[in-house]
């Protein structure tokens, strides 16, 4: 087949899946919204519900209160500001349907549970875990809230299944603050990690069985979290800080160092140069290096050390401590490290097309009412692409 023809076809197919995903949107909206319909006692909040992902997965310039609230026909939010701030129910339970749902449609032997946070940028200091503090999203230190999240990650699609807010130790130790702002009483500190594990407990709880788990280095560099996935013996790919230690053996000792001189240690036949997945250009081509570690595991599950080398750069430099069954290939663990990437995609996608950050709510239940919605509207979405995509792929090969 010529390259143009090639082409030709994918066009053709793409139009399909288009008018597939137009034709099938509203019918699939209704049955994810059953799924959760029984969490809402009353036939009010339960349509608000619904009307409420429709707005998120509507057309909207900005996707605030007032905005939702004419797209659905009120003539003021405040019936958007009910089902998000009095009416009763629950949004951890509609989480749990919502990771089911992920999890029926996208779920695969290779899939990656990807934990990482974003930051919401926000005025005042009135909102629920606003304070001033490092902001990813910005890149540096803003007035904002930090939300921790839990993506699944297969070749089916990725998006998320779980959610939590991070609540600095400034707020938790301001009782009044956060009685003000409806947060739980007794409301403990929770670092990002351990929110993180909370989540992956959740998952683990729920029979989810990834593959991999991956993460930056603020949950790499997390020693409880490690141990946890170790006891489970769940792989994980996890980035560390490069002032953290490592014991290795070099010339017959055991030695103790810091990240940064274990990298200086690497032979260079050591590196080979394999791909991190598929980018916007192409295959993400690093060079890789896997160490392994003097530590005490067992055999069949050693912890290693992965280096991920600039190809432009050779002093740019990635670790990443690895859990995982011996003998495991260098080139998988490069694919399971870029996959940490995905998450920011999809973090990306959720604030773009669902409005994940586009709330106008102060209070906790709030929070978690209107994220929980906007990740289930996402969710749909990336279900609904991948099946129209895999219905014009069976067409495509149906074709003569």
């Amino acid at each position: 087949m010529t390259q143009t023809a090639q082409g030709e076809r994918e066009e053709r197919i793409q139009e399909e899946v288009d008018l597939q995903e137009v034709t099938a949107w509203a019918a699939g909206l209704e049955a994810l919204h059953a799924r959760i319909a029984h969490h809402f006692v009353r036939s009010e909040p339960r349509q608000r519900a619904l009307a409420y992902l429709k707005g998120l997965l509507g057309d909207l310039e900005r996707k605030n209160g007032w905005q939702l609230a004419e797209y659905i026909g009120d003539a003021t939010p405040d019936g958007v500001q009910r089902l998000l701030n009095s009416y009763d129910w629950d949004a951890d339970r509609v989480r749990d349907d919502l990771r089911s749902y992920v999890i029926e449609h996208l779920a695969d032997a290779q899939s990656v549970l990807v934990v990482d946070e974003t930051g919401f940028l926000k005025k005042g200091r009135k909102s629920v875990g606003v304070q001033r503090q490092y902001s990813g999203t910005a890149g540096r230190i803003e007035n904002c809230q930090v939300g921790v999240f839990l993506a699944y990650a297969s070749p089916k699609g990725r998006t998320f299944i779980d959610r939590e807010l991070y609540l600095p130790k400034e707020w938790v130790d301001d009782p009044e603050r956060c009685a003000e702002a409806g947060v739980p009483e007794k409301m403990a500190f929770a670092t990002k990690p351990q929110l993180a594990l909370r989540m992956l407990r959740r998952a683990q709880s729920a029979e989810v069985m990834p593959a991999w788990v991956t993460g930056d280095e603020v949950y790499g560099s997390d020693d409880p979290l490690r141990q946890w996935l170790e006891e489970k013996e769940q792989p994980y790919v996890l980035a560390v800080r490069r002032n953290g230690r490592a014991g290795i053996e070099w010339h017959g000792q055991l030695w103790t160092l810091s990240i940064s001189e274990v990298m200086a240690l690497v032979e260079p036949t050591a590196w080979q140069r394999h791909s991190a997945g598929e980018g916007a250009k192409g295959p993400r081509m690093y060079d890789w290096a896997l160490l392994a570690l003097a530590e005490s595991t067992a055999e069949e599950w050693p912890r290693q050390l992965l280096l991920r080398r600039s190809l432009e750069d050779e002093s740019e430099i990635v670790a990443y401590r690895t859990f995982a069954p011996a003998n495991t290939p260098l080139s998988v663990f490069a694919k399971v490290a870029g996959t940490r990437w995905t998450i920011e995609d999809s973090i990306e996608s959720a604030k773009g097309e669902v409005g994940l950050d586009q709330y106008e709510v102060r209070r906790w239940v709030s929070w978690y009412r209107h994220i929980t919605l906007a990740l289930l509207a996402h969710a749909y979405l990336t279900v609904t692409r991948a099946q129209a995509v895999e219905q014009g792929q069976k067409k495509e090969r149906e074709q003569p």
